[in-house]
């Protein structure tokens, strides 16, 4: 079975290459004027119709998953063991009734969710899923990525604000709020990869980590500050994306929908799609950050596109497993883990990055060693003192229940 696998993965990787050559191939057929365009077409159709089939397995998965993790079935009714289920939802979504507040501004109510869902599919152009299929290279794609990202905070604006609800405005401002204040902290978790790789193009960050350490690979992950800032990018992540347990803008118990509070049929299946774009997004940097992009995790297997959406598909599942444990977080605590904890850590992993990078002359026996010992201690001693701090400025009181009063 193994050798099969091994069989298979070889196989694969040759195809990826053939397709490769075939798709340049096919374009040069055409006329010089037409290629740009024909290459653009290609590109955005395959994008998104890879991404919208991951968003339609995401949904199954988290809601089989979630009804594991709380002793039930979960979907099972739509197809051989609810596989259909995806389907069903997005029929369910095109037949909704559209209903827009008479108050609203309808321009903006409409263009709140394409306004979403439009950036990120431009940041998924410069995601290097292999080693041919960087759709758009750029020496700034890093910037890019992070800059397209940010329109998610004007569509939240947009959707409360034109929806004419107090509720749909709570949502927006938190949104706003949490969005701006947890992506600080992941792009200083971004900056430790660009300063020891010293580039911002993502597709040279992953050619930067195909060294080898006898057969295992040299990813950023497997260093300290790559260790704690992969960790840290991550929380942030969740947060950004708005997924569970920093799911604050969508607090049904308070502000019912969160800005999404007047919105329906496909214009909220727009925003909801939009939520899984932005993790497919975010796990897609974290993978040609940390975890080495499209290289295989041994040294004799071949690098291909399909590492890059099995890390990718393993975030997912992370994410996914959160969900299903951690409660939701107060807002005062949301804050104060993006401000006070998070932001400081990324910070400080910068200069543990540093002396990482300055280390690297200790060629001595034991220098390796010693470098973990003392970038490991840099990170988390202080790790260590500012939880602890935290924990005790927080005045602990019992619980008390006024309802029955």
């Amino acid at each position: 079975m193994i050798n099969t696998g091994l069989a298979a993965i070889f196989l694969w990787a040759g195809l990826e290459q053939g397709l490769g050559k075939l798709l340049d191939h096919g374009l040069s057929l055409l006329p010089p004027a037409w290629r740009t365009w024909a290459t653009i077409v290609v590109l955005v159709g395959v994008m998104l119709g890879v991404f919208a089939s991951l968003f339609a397995l995401s949904t199954l998965l988290e809601r089989k998953g979630l009804g594991r993790m709380q002793n039930r079935l979960g979907p099972n009714r739509v197809g051989p063991y609810g596989l259909l289920q995806p389907v069903a939802d997005g029929i369910k979504m095109l037949t909704k009734e559209d209903i827009v507040p008479r108050g609203a501004d309808g321009v903006v109510h409409f263009l709140a969710p394409l306004v979403l869902f439009a950036p990120l599919t431009l940041s998924f152009a410069v995601l290097p899923y292999g080693r041919h299929w960087v759709p758009l290279n750029l020496d700034a794609g890093l910037l890019f990525f992070f800059a397209a990202g940010s329109a998610s905070e004007l569509a939240a604006f947009m959707a409360g604000w034109s929806s004419r609800n107090k509720y749909s405005m709570l949502g927006g401002m938190r949104a706003i709020a949490q969005m701006i204040s947890f992506e600080m902290p992941l792009v200083v978790a971004s900056l430790s990869v660009v300063m020891i790789s010293g580039t911002m193009s993502l597709a040279a960050i992953v050619e930067r980590q195909e060294a080898w350490l006898w057969i295992f690979p040299k990813w950023n992950v497997f260093t300290p500050w790559g260790l704690a800032g992969f960790g840290l990018f991550i929380v942030a992540a969740m947060a950004e994306t708005n997924r569970s347990p920093f799911d604050l803008p969508e607090g049904e118990s308070e502000i019912i929908g969160g800005f999404m509070t007047e919105y329906s049929g496909f214009k909220y299946a727009v925003f909801f799609m939009g939520e899984y774009f932005g993790m497919f997004a975010v796990s897609g940097l974290a993978v040609t950050l940390f975890l080495g992009g499209w290289n295989a995790p041994l040294s004799f297997l071949p690098a291909s596109f399909l590492w890059f959406f099995a890390k990718l598909m393993a975030l997912v599942l992370v994410f996914i497993w959160v969900r299903g444990t951690l409660p939701r977080v107060r807002v005062d605590q949301l804050m104060n883990l993006a401000w006070k904890y998070l932001f400081p850590m990324t910070l400080l992993n910068l200069f543990v990055a540093a002396l990482w990078h300055y280390t690297a002359v200790w060629r001595a026996p034991g220098g390796l060693a010693l470098r973990w010992v003392l970038c490991f201690a840099a990170i988390a001693v202080p790790c260590a003192v500012l939880a602890r701090a935290m924990m005790r400025s927080h005045k602990w009181a019992p619980r008390v229940y006024r309802f029955g009063d």
